[in-house]
């Protein structure tokens, strides 16, 4: 099943090298934003399955960009997943009462990854 993905990041070099190691993973990567206003328009043009929201979009808070996603969206494109270089637990109570379905550290970006917040992982699978 294809896996359709928006990219909300301030950061051009990790919005290439994620958007990269998405795409070889098989996952259509259907847009880049790099503020909240494109990352809404995007959302809204490209209705993707899940959008990856960085949680320190420069000015903007991602919590905040994550909520209005959520709260503009419909379906599947209302599926946030908070990312960050910064690990989980910095961030567990603010992610936890997010808008977000979770949060998964840039360094471990997958396919597997995102589809495992999404609940779309098959549990046959090897782990």
């Amino acid at each position: 099943m294809s896996l359709r993905c928006l990219i909300v990041d301030d950061n051009a070099s990790f919005m290439e090298a994620a958007r990269g190691l998405l795409e070889r993973q098989g996952v259509t990567v259907v847009g880049v934003a790099t503020t909240a206003a494109e990352g809404l328009r995007g959302s809204k043009e490209q209705e993707p399955d899940v959008i990856l929201v960085d949680i320190d979009l420069g000015s903007e808070s991602g919590f905040t960009v994550a909520r209005e996603l959520a709260d503009r969206a419909t379906g599947a494109s209302a599926n946030v997943i908070l990312i960050s270089t910064h690990p989980q637990e910095d961030f567990a109570d603010l992610v936890a009462d997010s808008a977000a379905v979770g949060f998964l550290a840039k360094s471990e970006l997958s396919r597997e990854a995102i589809e495992r917040l999404l609940g779309r992982s098959d549990p046959a699978a090897p782990a």
